[in-house]
């Protein structure tokens, strides 16, 4: 699709247009390319700035008799440029279509669940105490005084009994890895 710049002060039939709806719409046909080489300039992708471009339009439509036709092409273009933030800072910047897939190498699921079979296992052979301890302190993120105040015991206790567990479950054969 080519585009047609248009660049310099608005044209007469835009300023001249009767209708709000109508002088929205000489609007876009009048400085819409414009806005989209900004646009583009800014995302780098034709079709981010067609899309930027189309989003600051609609959040800026019903300002249009507001504004005045003056002073609609800055609103638009602030609206445009603070848009274009939002997009930046969110973390997900959207797909981006390639030419070849990547080769990437698929989670094990059985592997996962293997582990977290054996994990499980391991800890039941833990004495009670020990592995209140360990699911408290690794599992529920507590402190070691606030394990001790969950299970009425002193911090020495915690930190014992966990030094006891870890130590057990470091030499838990069902914890033992196999390329070791």
């Amino acid at each position: 699709m080519e585009r047609t710049v248009v660049d310099g002060p608005m044209p007469q039939a835009v300023a001249d247009s009767g209708g709000e709806a109508d002088g929205f719409d000489a609007f876009v046909s009048a400085r819409g390319d414009a806005l989209w080489r900004s646009a583009w300039l800014l995302t780098g992708d034709h079709q981010l700035a067609e899309d930027l471009v189309q989003t600051a339009l609609a959040k800026s439509w019903r300002a249009f008799g507001r504004v005045g036709i003056d002073g609609f092409e800055p609103y638009v273009r602030r609206v445009m440029f603070t848009t274009y933030i939002s997009w930046w800072r969110r973390k997900w910047r959207g797909e981006r279509p390639t030419g070849e897939l990547p080769e990437l190498a698929g989670r094990d699921v059985g592997a996962d669940s293997d582990g977290r079979n054996d994990l499980l296992a391991a800890l039941e052979g833990l004495p009670r105490g020990q592995r209140a301890v360990v699911v408290l302190r690794y599992f529920e993120d507590l402190s070691e005084a606030q394990a001790a105040g969950v299970l009425g015991i002193s911090v020495g206790t915690v930190k014992s009994q966990c030094s006891r567990a870890l130590t057990a479950l470091r030499t838990s054969p069902r914890l033992q890895r196999e390329d070791s």
